[in-house]
């Protein structure tokens, strides 16, 4: 369907059985304190990730709650 990367926070437990990963293994991380294993990446498409580095960036929304 062409969609690249899913980014998620949370559920340590229980993303993992969907195939999440650190992001940390593609030196992906988040813009604010999380455990490096609470913050995962999914590949979606085949290397949708391959040169991808640095920080997220959320849209300005998320940063109200």
């Amino acid at each position: 369907m062409g969609f690249g990367p899913a980014i998620v926070t949370g559920g340590t437990t229980y993303y993992p059985r969907f195939d999440f990963k650190p992001a940390s293994n593609w030196k992906i991380s988040a813009p604010f304190d999380v455990p490096d294993e609470a913050f995962m990446a999914l590949e979606l498409s085949e290397n949708a990730l391959k040169n991808s580095r640095g920080v997220v960036r959320y849209p300005e929304e998320f940063n109200v709650v």
